[in-house]
């Protein structure tokens, strides 16, 4: 007998990509800042009656197990190779987003950014005037309140000269820490599997389930004023190979 207490330890390693090629050598990744984790499981039942009102068998058809997990640190591998199980590659992408304001210089009238990280202007975010009025976007030749931008080059029209911007943009830049995923349209039926391994003890007394076979049914990422993210990620067991579903272990 044992009682639980705290959301325990949760850490997924992934057995195939979206491509359902194995992986020789995975890496077990924890949930990290675990926060909550539910495990489900439910079958259908079949009643058979006679005449009276209660039936006098009962029959248990299809079963399901399905998991969840709320967790609060970011971990793109994590993400990636549990949810998507497509190519990272090493860089980064990241958004300058209502940076120091600047002056619209004379002839030519153009502003270039200073990319951080030595890295690469990719796309525009908008720009605005210091109260945060948008400035419209055209192809070329801006007049007033207007402004074109290519290859990260901003340029504005001759008659607001002077005048005050904030240029927000997303860039990329090379990194060795830091990497990136493109999720690409890949076919129905395409995912990645993996083994989940779950932890939580009180008083030396460990539940340990295990389930050699997931695959992830749903992640949702939501923010909120004055509060942390802490993503959901939803998973579905089933039998592996060898036909086994969960082991589960206890203390007596």
């Amino acid at each position: 007998m044992q009682t639980i207490f705290g959301a325990g330890s949760l850490i997924g390693t992934a057995t195939t990509d979206a491509y359902g090629n194995t992986l020789s050598d995975p890496t077990p990744v924890q949930f990290g800042v675990l926060q909550n984790v539910s495990l489900d499981m439910s079958f259908d039942t079949k009643e058979l009656y006679g005449q009276n009102q209660f039936p006098i068998a009962v029959g248990r058809g299809k079963g399901k197990i399905s998991g969840k997990a709320s967790f609060a640190q970011i971990n793109g591998m994590l993400l990636n190779s549990l949810f998507f199980g497509q190519a990272m590659t090493n860089g980064s992408i990241s958004d300058v987003i209502n940076p120091p304001a600047v002056a619209i210089p004379a002839t030519p009238f153009t502003i270039t950014p200073t990319i951080p990280a030595s890295g690469t202007w990719a796309n525009d975010l908008g720009v605005t005037d210091v109260s945060g009025l948008p400035y419209t976007r055209v192809v070329s030749a801006p007049t007033a309140g207007q402004y074109s931008v290519a290859a990260g080059v901003y340029t504005f029209a001759a008659g607001d000269t002077g005048k005050t911007v904030i240029i927000s943009y997303q860039y990329t830049a090379s990194s060795t820490t830091s990497r990136k995923l493109a999720v690409v349209n890949i076919p129905m039926g395409y995912a990645p599997t993996f083994r989940i391994d779950f932890f939580v003890s009180q008083n030396n007394k460990p539940l340990i389930v295990s389930a050699n076979a997931c695959l992830s049914t749903k992640l949702s990422m939501a923010t909120k004023l004055d509060d942390f993210m802490l993503p959901d990620f939803e998973f579905t067991v089933f039998a592996d190979p060898q036909g086994n579903v969960l082991t589960i272990g206890t203390a007596e």
